[in-house]
C-alpha cells in the first residue's frame, strides 16, 4: 500500500508468515533514497499488521517514538 504523510511517500508491506503476518514500512525520500523501518512486528491478521505499519511510519516522519508491537520478529 502506498500513501503520503505530510508530503512524504510511504510504502507499506504486509507479508504472510505461516498463520501470521509481518508488518514493514519503507520511507521514500526526494533524492531517490529510501529508509526501511524493517520488520515492525508479527500480527494475527493482515489488517492489524497494516494499521501498525501506518502508525510506525507516521511516527517516524513526525519524529515520535515508534510504538511497540505485540510480538517482535526474530
Amino acid at each position: 500500500m502506498n500513501f503520503y504523510h505530510r508530503g512524504v511517500p510511504l510504502e507499506l508491506f504486509v507479508t504472510p508468515l505461516g498463520n501470521a503476518f509481518v508488518a514493514s514500512a519503507l520511507i521514500l525520500e526526494e533524492d531517490g533514497h529510501a529508509t526501511s523501518l524493517g520488520k515492525l512486528g508479527i500480527f494475527a491478521n493482515a489488517d492489524g499488521a497494516l494499521q501498525f505499519a501506518v502508525r510506525c511510519a507516521t511516527a517516524f516522519i513526525d519524529g515520535d517514538v515508534l510504538p511497540l508491537p505485540p510480538f517482535q520478529p526474530t
